[in-house]
């Protein structure tokens, strides 16, 4: 019996693909759970078109990350911290400053996928990745600054 699955199926497949099952295991199992339907005509075809939808979706997404990463390379952040009066900062700087910081240029940047090497603790330049996607990678500055 040929089934759409509603959701992922170890053995079986992920959510979407159309499969061929025993019609035991199909009945019994599969659509009882809610895990599949039926593979009729009409939901064949709406299975097709809500993954090409998907896929339109994902092309998208794909092309404005791209675009983002575009405008993000090289850019220079300027980060304000506390310092002492040798210029020794209290604290360091984390992603949530970075993020807050390019929220203010106007790039609205979720912390989880700046990454920096290592703990920024005093004035100066330095390197950060933006993560946007899987392959997608924006080098940017961060200038740490005295705060006012």
């Amino acid at each position: 019996m040929k089934v759409i699955l509603k959701a992922d199926v170890k053995g079986s497949g992920k959510a979407g693909d159309i499969v061929e099952v025993s019609d035991g295991y199909a009945r019994n199992f599969l659509i009882k759970k809610g895990l599949a339907q039926q593979a009729t005509p009409t939901a064949v075809n709406e299975a097709n078109q809500r993954r090409k939808a998907d896929e339109f979706r994902r092309a998208e997404n794909a092309k404005a990350m791209r675009e983002l990463c575009d405008k993000l390379k090289g850019t220079e952040v300027p980060v304000a911290i506390k310092v002492g009066e040798n210029g020794k900062a209290f604290g360091s700087v984390t992603t949530a400053q970075i993020s807050s910081a390019l929220t203010e240029l106007g790039y609205d940047i979720d912390k989880k996928k700046i990454e920096i090497e290592e703990p920024i603790k005093a004035l100066g330049t330095y390197d950060a990745e933006v993560r946007l996607m899987e392959g997608v990678v924006a080098k940017i500055k961060i200038k740490v600054v005295p705060e006012e």
